[in-house]
């Protein structure tokens, strides 16, 4: 049963109601995807799927298995749009920098919490950024049911938790089925970024992208950087720095095919 959605966003203004997010100019391809499933893009009451920018993992996919992606009412000659993914956006610094900064460029944001995603929601409205959807389930899930084979442009996994203790090491994203199904998930050209401050992770990291065979590893010979110039900065990151934590910043990219070209080393 949907309920207002100022009961559905936790934070200090709960006066922004779904028609307010609706109208804000975001949330192009959650609208389209919506339209697909016969659901009501606005309305005074919705309920979580149903809140403008976010969607769940089946229309995620029937958005990512279209691989032009462009806006219907562009030119015909319009190219693709690019795509991008970032796993776990915490608090969504991070994501909302690059969709700002590329507006041409269509970016998804995945939480397992769903109280994060809605703040992520209204932060999203605020700054209207039509290029930003939003979803809630598991990163490995979503690239498995979610993103059809060489759909996206580049993938962000930034200081995902580590899962310090062995008996949970388990549940540490980069694990090698991960990195299989991010090796498909890329186009060619498009590339992985991970980022953590845990020593023992960035082992396990190292060691299960290196062996993974459809992806390159674009710092080569170094296995990672411990700074990488130009990169916007999380708050998790900050905190970090400011402990002295060893940061690790992994990049690795699909390979291009040099007879049919690629996303390129971006």
């Amino acid at each position: 049963m949907g309920r207002s959605l100022k009961y559905e966003i936790p934070g200090d203004d709960p006066r922004v109601s779904p028609d307010e997010i609706a109208s804000s100019g975001f949330g192009r391809l959650f609208a389209r995807a919506r339209a697909r499933a016969g659901a009501p893009r606005r309305g005074a009451e919705v309920d979580r799927a149903g809140i403008a920018g976010m969607a769940t993992l089946t229309e995620m996919a029937d958005l990512t298995d279209r691989p032009e992606r462009v806006d219907p009412e562009a030119p015909g000659d319009t190219p693709p749009r690019r795509l991008v993914l970032e796993i776990g956006f915490g608090r969504g610094e991070f994501l909302l920098a690059l969709a700002e900064a590329a507006p041409d460029t269509d970016f998804v944001g995945i939480e397992v919490s769903w109280k994060r995603a809605l703040k992520m929601a209204r932060k999203v409205a605020r700054a209207h950024l039509p290029n930003v959807l939003l979803t809630v389930g598991r990163g490995e899930e979503a690239l498995r049911d979610a993103f059809a084979p060489g759909s996206l442009s580049a993938l962000w996994v930034n200081f995902s938790d580590p899962w310090p203790k062995l008996r949970h090491a388990e549940r540490r994203l980069v694990k090698p089925s991960f990195a299989a199904l991010a090796a498909r998930a890329l186009a060619p050209g498009g590339t992985l970024y991970v980022a953590t401050d845990d020593v023992p992770y960035a082992q396990q990291i190292d060691e299960v992208l290196s062996a993974e065979k459809g992806l390159v590893n674009r710092y080569a010979p170094l296995a990672f950087l411990p700074e990488v110039p130009g990169r916007m900065r999380t708050g998790y990151e900050a905190q970090w720095r400011a402990e002295s934590r060893p940061l690790h910043f992994f990049a690795y990219a699909a390979p291009v095919d040099p007879a049919r070209g690629g996303e390129g080393m971006r």
